[in-house]
């Protein structure tokens, strides 16, 4: 079940919330949402719900024995483990296993493991629990609901963000909701999931059908437009996501990190991942970076840290040498950035700003070029196809099929939800009641687009 169905917008949310609101205490509404977000995810996958289970067991028992104090250290590294060996195993068995039959020549049966969605997403949050309470930056919870609730809770479970556990540690217990918390929730729903159907929905169909078809009918047009259409997918699909898990936090009385901050207004590829997946940057930087010595260990140390950090982070997003790529891609692009005089100024006049965010646009683009393509060889033909004039017969064909005006109207509007045009908004006086209004009208968009069977692509499975 995805937050973009009618399914879940028609039944599954408005019955639990409603519910939620009846229920007298916080003791049955965290059985509610227990119960409600093993359905959820049992709703796609019915058998490797099981395995959910066990790995909020696992990492329940593993951080009670470590609050114990008896060898924490040991118990600590035996949950990484365990944590890291599913996620290997269901994740990235098959991708090892081409990559030892390439190297080597070898004609090892492949490894064919349906891959359970959300694992990554719910693999680092677990983990992330069971490392700060060996750090003791967290009480440790001996409800094992409890602790499966804050795993398994539907808003986030899926694609994020990846919260801690000691951000809703007490709301787990203790918590409120109010009016205005709801209302807030589901304005903030709303304007992600109009994020989702609205625009990226719409620009995925052009770059699906441009990435899907065969290079020789790819010319440059083509290649730019499918570029800058997965570009605007990937942010409003994964932005959006996030913006749904914010809002329904706070209608059921949770509060969630933000996790993304105006990407593409990014002056740099550094300020870039300050504002990207940002939930996903800090849980590397605080469980991978800074454990293995961060900047303080020397400059070549520093180098292999933050390479470390961001081939992890692309292997993370997918089992395929292109993620890694990507990872690669990232980290030299900011150890080149920490190379150039440019980009440590603090100020840059008027002409400087405009290079740096047309710099990291076009970076950006680039690698999501590389992070989209099924194999190494399509990114790098379509980043040719890009950067030298290329015409192909049928190319012209194929561009001006996807070029149509729903495209080229969510392309506009993309464009300009990518700049905090939000913030000059909210000095008006009517802003509540616009941004009210047009909630609603949003809201009632994505229905309708959604029950005339609209294009309406699930990125996640990957994840």
């Amino acid at each position: 079940m995805v937050f973009s169905s009618l399914v879940f917008l028609c039944v599954f949310l408005p019955a639990v919330w409603l519910l939620q609101l009846i229920l007298p205490s916080v003791r049955l509404k965290n059985a509610l949402l227990l119960i409600s977000s093993v359905i959820f995810y049992a709703y796609g996958e019915p058998v490797y719900v099981l395995l959910l289970l066990f790995s909020a067991f696992v990492n329940w028992a593993f951080a009670i024995l470590i609050d114990r104090r008896i060898r924490p250290r040991l118990f600590l590294v035996l949950a990484a483990i365990v944590n890291l060996s599913l996620l290997c195993i269901f994740k990235y068995a098959g991708f090892a296993v081409s990559l030892i039959n390439e190297a080597f020549s070898l004609s090892i049966p492949e490894v064919n493991i349906a891959l359970p969605v959300g694992i990554s997403f719910y693999t680092f949050q677990a983990l992330s629990y069971v490392i700060d309470v060996y750090r003791g930056e967290c009480g440790v919870q001996r409800s094992y609901p409890k602790l499966l609730l804050y795993i398994s809770f539907f808003p986030q479970l899926i694609a994020g963000p990846i919260v801690r556990y000691r951000d809703v540690e007490n709301a787990l217990s203790s918590r409120k909701i109010t009016p205005e918390e709801c209302a807030r929730g589901m304005k903030r729903f709303l304007y992600g999931l109009s994020k989702k159907v609205l625009i990226a929905n719409t620009v995925a169909a052009a770059a699906d059908t441009l990435f899907g078809a065969g290079m020789d009918r790819i010319g440059t047009g083509a290649a730019w437009v499918a570029a800058f259409a997965y570009l605007l997918q990937i942010y409003f699909d994964f932005s959006g996501y996030s913006d749904m898990a914010i809002g329904l936090g706070h209608m059921f009385g949770f509060t969630f990190p933000e996790n993304f901050r105006y990407p593409y207004a990014a002056s740099s590829i550094r300020d870039f991942w300050r504002r990207w997946h940002i939930s996903l940057s800090t849980w590397l930087r605080e469980y991978l970076y800074i454990p293995l010595g961060g900047n303080r260990r020397g400059r070549v140390r520093t180098v292999f840290n933050k390479m470390a950090v961001f081939l992890l982070c692309g292997l993370w997003h997918g089992a395929n040498v292109t993620f890694l790529f990507w990872g690669f891609y990232h980290g030299m692009l900011q150890l080149m950035e920490e190379a150039v005089p440019f980009f440590r100024k603090k100020e840059h006049g008027i002409a400087g700003r405009i290079f740096s965010h047309a710099y990291t646009v076009l970076a950006v683009m680039t690698g999501f070029v590389i992070f989209r393509a099924d194999t190494l060889t399509q990114g790098f033909m379509m980043l040719a196809r890009m950067f030298t004039w290329h015409a192909s017969s049928g190319s012209g064909v194929l561009l001006w099929s996807v070029l149509t005006p729903a495209f080229i109207a969510a392309a506009a509007a993309g464009c300009l939800a990518c700049l905090p045009v939000d913030k000059l908004l909210r000095r008006l006086r009517i802003y509540p009641a616009l941004s009210a209004a047009a909630s609603v009208v949003l809201g009632a968009a994505c229905l309708l687009n959604l029950a005339g069977g609209s294009y309406n692509p699930f990125i996640y499975f990957r994840f």
